[in-house]
């Protein structure tokens, strides 16, 4: 087997397509109401050594998530972002440095080459980025006939991440990689309003879901506990006797006296539903910087996890100083940056998640792969099964484990698939 240490890969062209898809249900964010979404399919080909392989990669272009201004309509911010996915395809060799390199450098190389400028803003341009990074790993996996989580084995030189680390980003990143796991718990999301029993119920009676993600509000705090109460109290009417939850109010809290002031309401509402909350996603703006928290309060209650706060490695330091309790990745910030936050996270005593983009196919895949090699509290929350599980079916029913998870849980039936999975 090739030493890591010689492990050169280059960057030989791009291509990307777009897929419109429709939401089975509508998704309410505090920023708006997702119904149709743009899905983003990649491929690079690179060479290794004398070979050259082609990976795979997709990403909704969610821009209600990543470009919330509602000066903007989402017909303008939808072409600009696959304007962007065009440019980035077209000028990929010189984005990623036209030097071979390790898959992880390239791909922190594609980050910092997209991520500049505001916009679209920096959390748009990463998503963008990712589906190529993504294929990038792919295309290095097929080519070696390795999974695109075994490329640590030996040292790697990662000039981009070496500096976040007291040795090197390759021995923190090759520590984190666990064995696989081959079951996942499965997340259904909980919108703000609506019958539990039209929405919910038939799915813990057909899939036997026992973890609940809320979409909160954040701006009535006594509502969204009355409402975490009111689904604590439903699921365990279903049968479900030991659910877990987690919310989200997609950074709509004012800040981390009214989180804290949420969960004071939630215990004195309901024991039972505060003991079930697992922890939340980031509650307040997601400029860290600016909107500067203390989290130590809070978290001597529940965890709190970064999620669209992250957009550069220069921020973990500062997230660990103002308390956070850990991460929720996203692979749609890119593979190479989510990986090497993982193992910054985990050599500093933080835990991590992996939450979804409510992507399918190759994206899907990618995340539950992602979950079941390094550690998560969560599982893995994959929701296209929810909202657009149509884009699912060229996998079905091959992959009907992870596409349609049974008895609560995800099923990985292939932990060690080459690349990042799209040969399955």
């Amino acid at each position: 087997m090739r030493k890591d240490r010689d492990l050169e890969v280059r960057v030989l062209g791009a291509g990307v397509e777009f897929i419109p898809r429709a939401l089975d249900t509508p998704l309410r964010l505090s920023s708006g109401l997702i119904t149709e979404v743009t899905e983003a399919r990649t491929e690079v080909s690179v060479l290794v050594d004398d070979k050259e392989a082609i990976g795979r990669g997709s990403i909704y272009l969610s821009d209600i998530w990543a470009w919330p201004d509602p000066a903007l309509t989402h017909e303008y911010r939808d072409d600009a972002l696959r304007l962007l996915c065009e440019e980035i395809s077209d000028g990929i060799e010189e984005l990623c440095g036209r030097e071979p390199a390790h898959p992880i450098e390239l791909g922190l190389r594609l980050h910092h080459s997209v991520c500049i400028g505001n916009d679209p803003p920096i959390l748009a341009r990463a998503m963008c980025a990712s589906p190529f990074d993504a294929a990038i790993h792919d295309a290095t996996g097929i080519a070696l006939q390795r999974s695109a989580f075994d490329l640590y084995e030996a040292p790697a030189n990662l000039p981009s991440a070496d500096p976040y680390f007291e040795g090197a980003a390759a021995d923190a990143i090759r520590s984190s990689v666990q064995k696989p796991e081959t079951r996942l718990d499965a997340w259904w999301i909980v919108g703000n309003s609506g019958s539990l029993d039209e929405a919910v119920a038939p799915w813990v009676e057909a899939r036997g879901y026992r973890c609940f993600k809320l979409k909160i509000m954040g701006q009535d705090n006594q509502a969204d506990a009355d409402r975490t109460a009111e689904v604590y109290k439903a699921v365990r009417s279903y049968g479900v006797s030991d659910p877990s939850l987690t919310v989200d109010s997609n950074e709509a809290n004012p800040d981390a006296d009214s989180v804290l002031d949420y969960l004071e309401r939630l215990k004195a509402a309901d024991e039972g539903a505060f003991r079930a909350l697992r922890y939340l996603e980031q509650p307040t703006g997601r400029d860290i910087l600016e909107h500067s928290q203390d989290w130590r309060a809070v978290t001597r209650l529940k965890p709190v996890m970064l999620d669209e706060g992250l957009t550069s490695l220069d921020l973990l330091m500062e997230a660990k100083t103002q308390g956070w309790s850990g991460l929720a990745l996203k692979t749609c910030k890119g593979h190479s940056f989510a990986l090497v936050a993982a193992a910054w996270a985990i050599e500093n005593g933080m835990v991590l998640s992996l939450q979804d983009l409510t992507n399918p196919g190759y994206s899907a895949i990618h995340a539950g792969l992602f979950a079941a090699h390094i550690p998560m509290i969560n599982g893995v929350e994959i929701n296209s099964p929810q909202y657009t599980p149509s884009a699912n079916e060229e996998w079905l029913p091959r992959l009907s484990g992870l596409f349609e998870p049974n008895e609560g849980v995800h099923r990985i039936s292939e932990p060690g698939a080459v690349g990042l999975g799209s040969d399955l």
